[in-house]
């Protein structure tokens, strides 16, 4: 990669945008994050400053597409794309090589944003296997921890179930596969599966388990210029971030970066090329990323409070907030039905203490407001997705000719009680603005799962339930002007503004600078847009997926996927945003 080539990381949420950053930033290759509205919403400025202000700079936006309607996502993306060239004409307009961030569990508008990304006859090239989380594709199915993601509960707090695989979650987009096999053949034998894909239009899938098949899939991609796209999760960009490190180190174009707590590849899956030996190192343990980050800590941030979010769904979020408790956190749980009932407004205690951490509870015997998808129940309800009701993506989008669909039951064929049934179930909800069903004929489809109970349709409910949520879970903004009301379900998308909104209230009260640890990338991005924070520098990152960043008055914001981090996750990041803000306790 020539130094002076521009690179453009686009994500649908703000912790991926902050992964991807992560990933890229070192000594040889800056990044930013910038965080962008959506489509219609921007204008020259923003046009301006996405223009590289450093060589090879990588510009990384938030799109906050991933709960928008799919046509929304698609033209953010389209929008993006135009902004970071706007003159088709210009020596480097061709010259932005683009990498797109999706979910690795294939959560968001997947197949519309790639549908953008590939209009006007770009190849792409989608690996969205995170090997560092254990999650893999085989055979184009993602696995978690070995169990296929259609059969796991990774879905239990969205409004559909999971994807058989990964050309499914494309909807009607032309894919091929690239088996593991080709993966891990000659570079050769992988760029030409790659060139043949995009010269018949079709999206490659690529099959990954390790870091080093990332590489791999890297380096061919790149050989054929930046009009191979690459689409994929955080081991994607990582694995990007090592190649243009190697690339630019090999010509002269910087020093190697030091160590800065972000996590390289395993040792075990060094790659195919090998890197300079400062480069091919394993991931530094936890006390040395922990004391990265917090070098790298302004001193004047020694005083200033740390309020920690916690907003979400996942269970094992609990822990990990108890452990804060632990170390001497003070705590404030704000009940959902607060912050849903239109009401006065929640309001946080002054914020005093060194560390505070706010989290959502529901009411005691309050039904799961998100019922999962073949989920084993747990005493913790996930809190509910924001997604509006999907958009099918009609084959007029999709370029190339038709894909070839997974095996699936014939369709006159009915099915045994034990085998999945053929879903011509209408997943997009009754408010879809055209009035159509988008049935997704041969999607699989298990056991339809049982409803959470809920009071009778004429009884109001008691005060210890979520109050019945009529409100249209795409925002105010629908472009068509519907309602899209889902009677008795609670809405995602008013429940993190409502907390983004009392965190912004007490970050306003508070006289001076406060610090920001925020879970989850809806949560992050809600809270951020609350305090009119648009620009974050990476810093580093504390583990894998807790990236530290700097607003551009200097106070630290920490932002991480609700799925990522062990119990010690969050206890970690306060280390090193605060040395020494809590007492440490033995945790048995």
């Amino acid at each position: 990669m020539a130094a002076s080539r521009r690179l453009l990381a686009i994500a649908d949420d703000l912790s991926g945008a902050a992964e991807v950053a992560a990933a890229l930033h070192s000594r040889t290759t800056r990044s930013r994050v910038l965080l962008i509205g959506r489509p219609g919403a921007v204008n020259g400025g923003v046009a301006r400053a996405l223009r590289p202000r450093h060589p090879g700079e990588a510009t990384v936006l938030d799109l906050d597409s991933r709960y928008r309607p799919a046509t929304e996502a698609a033209e953010a993306v389209r929008e993006a794309l135009r902004l970071s060239s706007p003159d088709e004409n210009a020596p480097d307009a061709l010259d932005t090589l683009v990498l797109k961030k999706i979910d690795s569990l294939l959560r968001g508008n997947v197949a519309a944003e790639i549908a953008a990304l590939a209009e006007g006859g770009a190849g792409v090239v989608l690996a969205p296997a995170l090997p560092i989380a254990g999650r893999v594709v085989r055979s184009g199915v993602v696995h978690l921890g070995g169990v296929a993601l259609h059969e796991s509960d990774a879905w239990r707090a969205e409004t559909l179930p999971p994807p058989a695989s990964v050309a499914h979650a494309l909807g009607g987009l032309s894919t091929a596969l690239v088996p593991l096999t080709t993966v891990r053949a000659s570079r050769r034998t992988l760029l030409t599966a790659l060139r043949t894909a995009a010269a018949a239009g079709r999206v490659a899938i690529c099959d990954a388990e390790t870091d080093a098949d990332l590489d791999a899939v890297v380096e061919a991609a790149l050989a054929e210029g930046p009009r191979m796209r690459l689409v994929g999760s955080g081991g994607l960009a990582l694995a990007l971030g090592r190649h243009l490190r190697t690339t630019l180190n090999a010509i002269g174009a910087g020093a190697a970066p030091a160590a800065t707590g972000k996590r390289g590849a395993p040792a075990a899956d060094a790659a195919p090329a090998a890197p300079p030996a400062e480069m091919a190192v394993a991931a530094p343990p936890a006390d040395m990323a922990v004391g990265a980050a917090r070098a790298a800590a302004s001193p004047a941030s020694a005083g200033r409070p740390v309020l920690v979010v916690v907003g979400t769904a996942e269970p094992a979020a609990a822990e990990q907030v108890r452990r804060l408790i632990e170390d001497g956190a003070v705590h404030h749980q704000l009940p959902l039905a607060e912050l849903l009932s239109g009401g006065p407004p929640v309001r946080l205690p002054p914020l005093t203490a060194p560390v505070t951490v706010v989290s959502l509870v529901a009411p005691p015997g309050a039904p799961d407001p998100a019922p999962p998808h073949g989920a084993v129940a747990t005493d913790t309800a996930p809190l509910p997705s924001p997604r509006p009701a999907p958009e099918a993506i009609t084959p007029a989008a999709a370029p190339g000719p038709a894909p070839n669909p997974a095996p699936s039951p014939t369709p006159d064929t009915p099915p045994t009680p034990a085998s999945p049934s053929i879903d011509t179930a209408d997943h997009t909800g009754p408010d879809r603005p055209d009035g159509q069903t988008s049935k997704q004929p041969g999607a699989i489809s298990g056991p339809a799962p049982k409803p959470a109970p809920s009071p009778a349709p004429d009884t109001p409910p008691t005060p210890a339930s979520p109050p019945v949520d009529t409100a249209d879970r795409t925002g105010p903004d629908r472009p068509d002007g519907q309602t899209g009301k889902q009677p008795g379900a609670v809405s995602g998308r008013r429940l993190v503004l409502g907390l983004a909104r009392v965190i912004g209230d007490a970050v306003a009260a508070h006289h001076g600078a406060v610090d920001l640890v925020l879970t989850g990338g809806e949560t992050a991005r809600r809270v951020l847009d609350a305090l009119a924070v648009a620009e974050l520098d990476p810093v580093g990152q504390v583990h894998h997926g807790a990236v530290h960043l700097a607003t551009p008055d200097g106070r630290s914001v920490v932002t991480r996927p609700g799925s990522f981090g062990d119990p010690d996750s969050l206890r970690q990041i306060v280390q090193a945003l605060r040395p020494h803000s809590t007492e440490r306790k033995v945790t048995p």
